[in-house]
């Protein structure tokens, strides 16, 4: 059997001291109900003792039944006081929390200058306030503050730390690099000798300031620890918390331990995603696993490889963490990246097809001009389908005008969309804010009646990039829009001189990938009615 590792999760507590980082109670419950169903042991809710937001977080989560160990965090009590006196320790064991974390002080420089008290009452501090969590029926855990910091100023004061919350009953006492400053090698070095030192579990909390919070973490399970603290993409103060999303594959696919099922395993990107959407932070696509380019190939040799076997530049099967292979396609493609992406569609071609050259010349002649596909996977896939015969018109734009007019009331903007969509004509006229959304709501106005289900397809993501800063106001821009229908999400691209007609080009694009798709998906037998299908009067 695998030795398991306990996974403790702070991206509700520690993850949300990061920069731009903010959600309300209502978002800590939906990203709680994820990270339990992936199947972390612990979930640290926040410092119920600290703002209203985190005490509705905690009434609400507590009617969830989750399976993992809902924790609350806070600090030892006040130096010179009583337990029973001290607020904060009252909030956190009256919160309905099962377990309590509670950070303390392990290197003297800190006790000396943050606290300003002696050695021997931050020891106690420690000590009381352990036991006092204990005494109310909470299961206590213990996070060493700056203790590899401390460990190498003062070792004898730092073990003596983890001696007292030993001794007051610490169902973990994790050894935290809070300044982000140690290197692996003397992580392993610190934990094998702490693990040797205190007989009791020991945890890793690390911090991403030198780039090792994940590496620091391995390096901390390798010497003996069995419990490790991080966040969902690495959220967290200054430059983060190890994340848990390369932490937790690391651990199982490539060290040989136990983090959670192989099914749990196979919701981390869905997961990392979500919290990325929940939290409206941006998720870089080259992310380690879980990222869209984790498994993504542009250069041809890579791509010709891997058709003949994936092993040969993908270290995993991407479907092992609930990612997928993608192959980009580019002006740097050769024909393996065309037949691929080709193939993967099911579109029928063949490797001597000159069509396929010419796709990579048409592709590589609109990159020149500013197009890029990497980014447009939408786009990417009209372009084939419509080079290799697998596309039908949907509805074809006649012309659209966009007025702007400045009034006491403050800037309208007004578009004028005129379609064809299965011989009929139809001739809307919207209002929006800004020209851009005045088209879209143009162009859903003139297709709702056809296509009922646009409604669920809406913008997620708009781009504008200026490719010729030389030209000023006069450049070339790139647009790129992701969409979505809640389902499923895809990016389109447009490019022009002026920004309405690129905006346009990327707002066709996703309404025509996302109208095919659902004809794909919708096609009817020949004898049942098409309204059914949403695809009326066509």
């Amino acid at each position: 059997m695998s030795t398991p590792i306990t996974i403790f999760d702070t991206t509700l507590r520690d993850g949300t001291q990061g920069e731009g980082i903010s959600l309300t109670a209502e978002d800590k419950v939906k990203i709680a109900l994820k990270l339990d169903a992936l199947g972390v042991q612990y979930i640290e809710g926040g410092n119920p003792g600290s703002n209203g937001k985190d005490i509705e977080f905690f009434r609400r989560i507590r009617e969830m039944n989750l399976r993992a160990k809902l924790t609350a965090f806070g600090s030892t009590r006040r130096k010179n006081s009583r337990c029973e006196q001290d607020i904060n320790l009252k909030h956190l064991t009256e919160s309905g929390a099962q377990a309590a974390t509670l950070v303390g002080k392990t290197w003297d420089f800190h006790v000396h200058t943050a606290l300003q008290t002696t050695l021997e009452e931050n020891l106690a501090m420690i000590l009381e306030s352990l036991a006092f969590v204990r005494s109310r029926g909470m299961e206590a855990l213990f996070d060493a503050e700056h203790f590899f910091d401390g460990y190498k100023a003062n070792p004898e004061y730092a073990l003596a730390a983890l001696r007292k919350a030993k001794e007051a009953g610490a169902s973990w006492i994790v050894l935290c690099d809070t300044n982000g400053g140690t290197l692996p090698e003397e992580i392993r070095d610190i934990v094998s000798k702490v693990v040797a030192e205190i007989d009791a579990p020991i945890g890793i909390h690390t911090h991403n300031d030198c780039e090792l919070a994940v590496a620091n973490s391995l390096a901390a399970v390798a010497a003996g620890a069995r419990q490790v603290q991080g966040t969902i993409n690495g959220y967290g103060e200054r430059c983060g918390n190890a994340n848990l999303c390369s932490v937790i594959p690391n651990l199982q696919l490539k060290m040989g331990y136990r983090a959670v099922s192989d099914e749990q395993l196979k919701m981390l990107t869905s997961v990392a995603r979500y919290v990325s959407e929940i939290a409206n932070a941006h998720m870089p696509v080259g992310q380690p696993y879980v990222g869209n380019a984790a498994f993504a190939h542009k250069g041809g040799i890579h791509v010709s490889a891997i058709m003949k076997d994936s092993k040969t530049y993908e270290h995993i099967e991407p479907e092992l963490v609930g990612n997928k292979q993608r192959v980009l396609v580019s002006e740097l493609s050769g024909q393996s990246n065309i037949l691929s992406k080709a193939q993967e569609l099911g579109l029928d071609v063949n490797a001597e097809q000159a069509r396929s050259r010419e796709v990579i010349e048409r592709i590589k002649e609109l990159e020149h001009q500013g197009y890029q596909f990497e980014g447009a996977d939408a786009s990417l896939e009209l372009l084939l389908r419509d080079a290799y015969g697998d596309t039908q018109d949907i509805f074809t734009v006649e012309s659209f005008k966009m007025m702007v007019e400045k009034t006491a009331a403050g800037l309208v903007s007004e578009a004028i969309v005129k379609l064809t969509v299965g011989g009929q004509q139809a001739y809307t006229v919207s209002e929006g804010n800004g020209p851009v959304n005045a088209l879209d709501n143009a162009l859903r106005k003139a297709l709702v009646q056809f296509y009922p289900d646009i409604n669920r397809i809406h913008l997620t993501d708009y781009k504008v990039r200026v490719l010729d800063e030389k030209d000023a106001t006069a450049a070339k821009v790139r647009v790129l829009m992701e969409s979505t229908d809640f389902k499923d999400t895809w990016s389109t691209v447009g490019v022009s001189s002026n920004v309405i007609e690129a905006s346009w080009e990327a707002l066709i694009d996703s309404i025509r990938y996302a109208l095919l798709g659902m004809v794909k998906k919708d096609a009817a037998p020949e004898d049942q009615p098409r309204e059914e299908l949403g695809l009326v009067n066509l």
